[in-house]
């Protein structure tokens, strides 16, 4: 029993297709059909896509949305994702800004199996070259690429260089997450910061440890992909909102009544349509013609605060209730003015300073003003009368917030 188990996994084992994203769907036909079983993926399964889909047989009653958009730029398809690429490489011909051999050990072991598979031997010798530095690359690997396309890739330093200027990478396979090669990266190295150092100071603008190789990676592999076979597209909103969901629906829907005659697409959460293939037409033609359809896109109403920048950025949609607001900063002044104190004449004392602080409290632009923000304008030109900060802008925000008038989500980073 142990036996045949053992043979039975390592078949469905090997029926795998090597590529990062798992089995392909006529893979998972194939595989149904050679177990016994039937495929129940909804994409293929007539049964379960009638079920699965529940269009509407009229346009929905909402309101306008805020800004009018293209599908393909505020959707895209979930078939076609990248494929994160990583690999470990070498950069030389830098400057004398490498990693310290000393300090990076990984960096001489890396040196010594380069130059072995090149078929120079190095046992016994000692390497003190400045000029090389340890380095991982990575890179996203488009959808629908076929082998010989290139694509950019990030190099950034792992171990202790000072800068990656002038260096070039050396051929350096990338591996996706099922460790299969699936791109080749070399070339120049181009960095966009910069170090100038001195005896007494030093001198960094950007970041010079990491770089960018253009066009700098060969794909040797494509991931298989049958976009075509697909019966049933699936669209994944960038910012989630059911409102924005069911336009894009609807959008699709008028223009494939007019188009093919029947209504193809369902919203099914405030992130997901899905969209049934007509039958004569490709995947591609097909979404190449829904993908402009313009849609007014909806948001909720929020208000984005980074404390550390003092950047603040406030929806359209976000409404103050009519609040009552005092805001003024109070000023603390401290002056240290020391008295120096002479004894009488012929009694013998000693000249000494006596200590004279003066303490001072104000607070400037203390004022009562009544807030109301029924649009973005009035809210906006309601915090500018307050004549306040960014930081104090962003403590009213607070206490507003607090008080149950900001008619937004608040969200502090």
């Amino acid at each position: 029993m142990r036996r045949a188990f053992a043979l039975l996994l390592s078949a469905a084992i090997g029926l795998q297709p090597a590529f990062a994203d798992g089995l392909t769907p006529k893979a998972k036909r194939e595989l149904a059909q050679k177990n016994g079983g039937v495929n129940d993926d909804p994409e293929y399964d007539p049964a379960t896509t009638t079920r699965m889909f529940r269009v509407s047989t009229g346009p929905s009653t909402l309101p306008p949305g805020q800004v009018a958009a293209r599908i393909k730029d505020i959707a895209q398809l979930q078939s076609a994702r990248d494929n994160q690429l990583v690999g470990y490489g070498l950069v030389i011909g830098l400057a004398g800004t490498g990693d310290s051999l000393r300090n990076s050990p990984f960096t001489e072991q890396s040196i010594r199996a380069m130059l072995e598979n090149l078929g120079i031997a190095t046992e016994g010798g000692s390497a003190r070259a400045k000029n090389v530095a340890a380095v991982i690359v990575t890179g996203n690997m488009p959808p629908f690429v076929q082998s010989g396309a290139r694509i950019d890739i990030d190099v950034s330093s792992m171990g202790d260089a000072t800068s990656l200027a002038g260096g070039t990478l050396v051929m350096t396979p990338l591996k996706a997450a099922d460790g299969e090669i699936y791109a080749v990266g070399q070339g120049s190295v181009i960095v966009g910061g910069f170090t100038a150092q001195g005896q007494a100071e030093q001198l960094t603008q950007g970041v010079p440890t990491a770089g960018r190789v253009p066009n700098g990676a060969i794909v040797e592999r494509s991931v298989p992909a049958e976009f075509d076979d697909q019966g049933v597209l699936t669209l994944q909103l960038r910012n989630p909102d059911f409102s924005t969901a069911i336009r894009i629906a609807d959008a699709i829907n008028d223009y494939t009544s007019q188009r093919f005659g029947m209504r193809v697409a369902a919203e099914r959460d405030a992130r997901t349509v899905q969209i049934r293939r007509p039958k004569n037409v490709s995947a591609a033609r097909f979404y190449a013609e829904i993908e402009n359809l313009v849609v007014e896109s909806d948001a909720p109403a929020r208000v984005v605060i980074d404390e550390r920048t003092g950047t603040i950025v406030i929806g359209n949609n976000v409404k103050i209730s009519r609040v009552a607001i005092s805001h003024g900063t109070l000023t603390v002044r401290i002056t240290e003015a020391p008295k120096v104190v002479q004894p009488e004449p012929f009694s013998k004392g000693q000249t000494a300073i006596e200590p004279f602080t003066a303490i001072e409290a104000s607070r400037p632009d203390a004022r009562v003003a009544v807030l109301d923000g029924p649009d973005l304008e009035t809210l906006v030109s309601g915090l500018n009368r307050l004549g306040v900060k960014p930081d104090g802008i962003i403590a009213i925000l607070q206490g507003i917030k607090s008080a149950g008038a900001l008619q937004a989500d608040l969200v502090l980073q």
